[in-house]
């Protein structure tokens, strides 16, 4: 009964990990967009939003 416990805590303790590993992104991602200097790097260089992994392992 007792490792019953311990196997539902650990996951719902992934579960919480999860759900404020993507309030933490989002909430990074929003705030850098709306920032003046986020806003800056859009307006002056023209940086692009990336459309997911592909760009993360191309050598420029």
């Amino acid at each position: 009964m007792e490792l019953f416990f311990v196997f539902i805590s650990i996951i719902i303790l992934i579960i919480f990990l999860f759900i404020f590993y993507i309030i933490i992104e989002r909430a990074v991602r929003e705030g850098i967009n709306s920032s003046v200097i986020g806003r800056f790097l859009k307006e002056k260089h023209g940086i692009k939003e990336p459309q997911g992994d592909e760009d993360l392992f191309e050598d420029k």
